[in-house]
């Protein structure tokens, strides 16, 4: 790999490989299946919401992308444990000087789960099937493609921009190059976005991936999305029984990388946090995701292994400037100075969480030490409120009560004391609650019906494009900051900076400036989160980027 000054992703601050048990350390069976290493059985893991579907381009939420992650491999991985870059699909990389050429030295003998062989014109249809593709309903699905790329051949959905892609060559079946239009910081980190996954073409073809209907508000998505997504990874799809709420990935035999130890995987979708906890203590699953913060002492006390990650994440409080009142900036700095975010930690927060100040944890290049801050402060609230003329305001809160995410773990209570800081300085507060996938991420995310939302991010890779740049990069309905141009132009600008010194002097500037004269969200902490599984599970390799992969876990009885 060429400039050091071009490698954006790398390890975050002395994160230790955050490993559980002794085994599915060692890289066994790469090169068989002697069956040494394999356990059998099944691992029964509690997800915490649906998945959307299976098909890695049209997903952006971690509900989702957990089982797309066991399916599929991306031409950039993480190295276990870590957001240091390593090989994935692709052995090698590099670039030219200019960071605009890009080619990736493949995997030989990788084959689909279909029996079909990876090679480089399969990465190319896949770049080329994103950059093509039709219709806005598609389009606007693609949130981390438009995110990292810009926009399409011919841009359909809202918020689609210049495109940066320009092009993707097969040289030979072992090499892929890969051309820009500019330099872009995301770069190589972003190769490794789940989102970004290589799937088969043939099965791409056979079930119609680019089919994507939307009926009011409502998104159909294809048989290769629901039924028959094809990658490459370690598991492969045995089915969603949506009556048992089961998702079933068998081992794939057939895996290039080190294999799957147990038979069979199943994710089993418990909405309620609660009864997720009464099933791990039952024996009926072994592992949960984000544990409320009050309960981890408790489970560790019973023998459970809680493993807590880094907190390499935000949440936000997201407002919409669709709304007339909203647009003004007193009435934004009015909701800041509302919220009393420290006592928001100190009692429904994780242990380690902390008030957020920027989008982006303090570990990120051009994160800034002098923003304004906004500590809590009900009068300078009122008085704000006051010389905007928005006294009386009255504001739909939209929450997702019926998920968990790793900076979010408890919605329901995070939004009533958020609600009620609002309403101690006359804000009047319709809370609209609605389920994750189908209904509260469209209707923030694609149709901005809401006026206040709580959302949130957990970093793929450790460059501050990835946060701010994905937040409020673009126009989004989201935040309906359309005209918010100065804004786009600068966090542009920051991100095309190659040189480190000023690019951590532009994202600098764009964080003061976010938090002085923009202010599209409240950002409100920074908060560990923790997985947890069983005793007799060995080998879980827990991610700082919530991305693990379930390949070398076993189960023991």
């Amino acid at each position: 790999m060429q400039a050091r000054r071009l490698k954006t992703a790398v390890a975050i601050a002395a994160v230790a490989a955050l490993a559980v048990g002794a085994a599915g350390c060692a890289e066994s069976e790469r090169d068989g299946d002697s069956g040494e290493a394999k356990t059998g059985g099944t691992f029964i893991f509690a997800g915490a919401g649906d998945p959307k579907n299976f098909d890695p381009i049209f997903n952006d939420d971690g509900e989702s992308f957990r089982p797309v992650r066991q399916m599929f491999d991306t031409l950039v991985s993480h190295k276990p444990g870590t957001a240091e870059l390593q090989g994935g699909l692709a052995e090698s990389w590099e670039h030219d000087p200019d960071g605009k050429v890009w080619t990736f030295k493949l995997r030989q003998g990788v084959k689909f789960h279909d029996g079909t062989p990876f090679n480089a014109a399969a990465v190319c249809f896949n770049f080329d099937r994103w950059y093509n593709m039709k219709g806005a309903a598609a389009q606007s699905q693609m949130i981390y493609y438009m995110d990292t790329f810009g926009g399409f051949a011919k841009n359909e959905a809202e918020g689609a921009g210049e495109s940066i892609y320009n092009k993707c060559e097969a040289k030979d079946d072992g090499t892929a190059v890969l051309t820009l239009n500019r330099y872009k910081g995301a770069f190589p980190g972003a190769f490794a976005l789940t989102s970004l996954s290589i799937a088969s073409p043939e099965a791409l073809k056979k079930y119609d991936a680019n089919t994507v209907t939307q009926n009011g508000d409502s998104f159909s998505y294809s048989a290769f999305a629901n039924e028959h997504p094809v990658g490459t990874g370690p598991f492969t799809f045995g089915g969603w029984d949506k009556a048992k709420n089961e998702i079933t990935l068998n081992r794939n035999p057939d895996y290039f990388g080190e294999k799957a130890k147990v038979d069979k995987m199943i994710i089993k979708i418990i909405k309620d946090e609660s009864t997720r906890k009464q099933e791990l203590r039952a024996g009926t699953v072994q592992g949960i995701d984000f544990p409320a913060p009050a309960d981890r002492k408790a489970l560790e006390g019973e023998g459970f292994q809680v493993v807590n990650r880094p907190a390499f994440n935000i949440l936000y409080l997201g407002i919409n400037q669709k709304n007339p009142k909203l647009k003004d900036l007193r009435v934004r700095q009015a909701i800041a100075y509302a919220l009393n975010r420290q006592q928001l930690v100190q009692t429904k927060g994780p242990g380690g969480a902390k008030v957020a100040d920027e989008f982006m944890p303090d570990t990120v290049l051009g994160y800034a030490p002098d923003v304004q801050k906004y500590e809590y402060n009900p009068d300078e609230a009122k008085r704000l409120l006051k010389e905007a003329g928005a006294e009386g305001l009255t504001l739909n809160f939209y929450y997702p009560p019926d998920v968990t995410r790793p900076y979010m773990p408890n919605p329901q209570e995070i939004f009533t004391v958020l609600a009620n800081d609002l309403q101690a300085v006359g804000i009047k507060v319709n809370g609209v609650p609605r389920p994750w996938n189908g209904g509260f991420k469209d209707d923030v995310q694609q149709f901005g019906k809401h006026d206040l939302h709580i959302l949130g991010w957990t970093g793929d890779y450790n460059d501050p494009g990835n946060f701010v740049g994905t937040f409020f990069g673009r126009g989004k309905a989201e935040f309906g900051d359309q005209a918010m141009t100065e804004m786009f132009e600068a966090i542009t600008k920051a991100d095309a900076t190659v040189d480190e010194a000023g690019k951590k002097a532009a994202w600098e500037q764009v964080n003061k400036d976010i938090a002085a004269k923009w202010l599209p969200a409240v950002p409100v902490w920074h908060a560990p989160p923790a997985i947890v599984v069983t005793k007799d599970v060995k080998g879980l390799v827990a991610s700082p980027l919530t991305d693990e992969r379930f390949n070398t876990v076993s189960v023991t009885k």
